[in-house]
């Protein structure tokens, strides 16, 4: 079988921006300056933990809208889904780019931290081992894989984001560490405030200081003429994002496009695609996933189990069973409330009804504001979720280990 390939089409992707720097360096006075140029469009604000957005609205020329959110993560990633959502079609209809700034994500991962720690804290309560406030606690690896989960869901929207993405970060010096995670005396080193990953994901890289001029750290770019690992950071006296993105990145906003992204996946027999199949969280979306995966690995004609004796093609069962469940799909009844209810409690860890519904929109695959919008199928994803999460979620006293990072 010959292999499957494309040419790569040389478009410059829209462009993903971390903006870094000390206190009071000028990063989201450079945000708000973009706004200000004619080369972008609707240009929206999320204020997270910085409280600059209504002050820097006075800067000439700065025409952008504060997103207004509450706070919660459920609805701060509802509020950027729905900017993506309007970039689109702004692209779709070849008007200015969108731009989408987040002011910042230092203040978003402290809060994706702050939610482990809560979570560690009343795990302990309940163990009647509760640490006093302001001292560190220690967190298992489930919490910090919950909030890495939150945080990449994020992300991947923000590299995806048809048009312009402006992410404002703190940096500083501190104490060097050795393997052990020991300070190494004499030694500093700068860092980025955010989650490990922040730097990596973005396209392009500009640091900012109170005491000299901007650099362009990276670039992710065929024409900015910076080579990656080979050529140093270079200082930029007359930056602006507007001359990065138009002048440096050469973006085009009738041409670029978003971040292809794919991941490995492992190839999966029909057995057990029919497994996933039938269980009863399986919705109706998902099944018309799995069939498309069913023909992509030439498994339509497999002959499986439907789990009740019964035995047949393998499209047949996905098509029977997306027919069922579409038919059958109607508001969740109060049986599974009353189920969800007690699984809440056995779970321990969503005392917050917004950790539940946020919880409960990662299960479902979107955004829920309310356990009334669940339909029935959404009630069984929930149900099943939350059984294994009470089943191998929470981790023994022996297994609670791990630190803040």
């Amino acid at each position: 079988m010959a292999p499957r390939t494309r040419k790569p089409t040389g478009r410059v992707p829209w462009p993903l921006i971390l903006v870094e720097g000390g206190e009071k360096a000028g990063k989201s006075w450079a945000a708000a300056e973009l706004s200000a140029s004619p080369k972008v469009g609707p240009t929206f604000w999320l204020d997270l933990g910085e409280g600059a957005a209504d002050e820097y609205g006075a800067i000439p020329g700065a025409r952008y809208q504060v997103i207004d959110h509450d706070g919660s993560w459920p609805d701060i990633v509802g509020q950027v889904e729905e900017v993506r959502a309007v970039a689109a079609e702004e692209a779709a209809a070849g008007r200015p780019p969108v731009v989408l700034v987040i002011d910042s994500m230092t203040a978003e991962w402290d809060g994706l931290k702050d939610v482990a720690d809560r979570k560690a804290r009343a795990r302990l309560a309940r163990k009647n081992r509760a640490v006093p406030e302001g001292e560190e606690v220690r967190i298992s690896m489930d919490l910090w894989n919950e909030v890495g989960a939150r945080h990449r869901r994020l992300m991947t929207t923000l590299m995806t984001f048809p048009g312009i993405v402006v992410m404002t970060a703190r940096g500083r010096d501190v104490a060097a560490l050795d393997d052990a995670g020991r300070p190494i005396e004499g030694r500093k080193e700068y860092k980025v405030e955010g989650h490990k990953s922040l730097a990596f994901d973005a396209s392009a890289w500009v640091r900012l200081s109170r005491e000299s001029a901007p650099v362009v750290v990276g670039l992710r770019s065929v024409h900015s003429g910076v080579r990656p690992g080979v050529d140093q950071p270079v200082k930029a006296p007359s930056f602006s994002l507007e001359w990065l993105i138009f002048d440096v990145l050469k973006c085009e906003p009738s041409e670029a496009t978003t971040r292809d992204l794919r991941t490995a996946a492992p190839e999966r027999t029909a057995a057990e695609i029919a497994a996933e199949a039938i269980l009863p969280e399986t919705g109706v979306d998902r099944l018309r996933e799995l069939h498309r995966e069913a023909v992509a690995l030439d498994l339509a004609d497999v002959t499986v189990s439907d789990g009740q004796g019964n035995e047949g093609a393998l499209h047949y069962l996905l098509r029977a069973l997306a027919e069922t469940r579409a038919a059958q799909d109607g508001p969740a009844t109060d049986a599974q409330h009353r189920h969800m209810h007690v699984l809440w409690k056995q779970a321990g860890d969503f005392e917050d009804r917004v950790d539940r519904l946020t919880y409960t929109g990662e299960l479902v695959g979107r955004q829920i504001t309310t356990s009334k919008e669940l339909t029935g199928s959404d009630a069984d994803r929930v149900i099943a979720g939350l059984r294994r999460y009470v089943e191998q979620n929470t981790p023994p006293d022996e297994n609670e280990e791990g630190t803040a990072a």
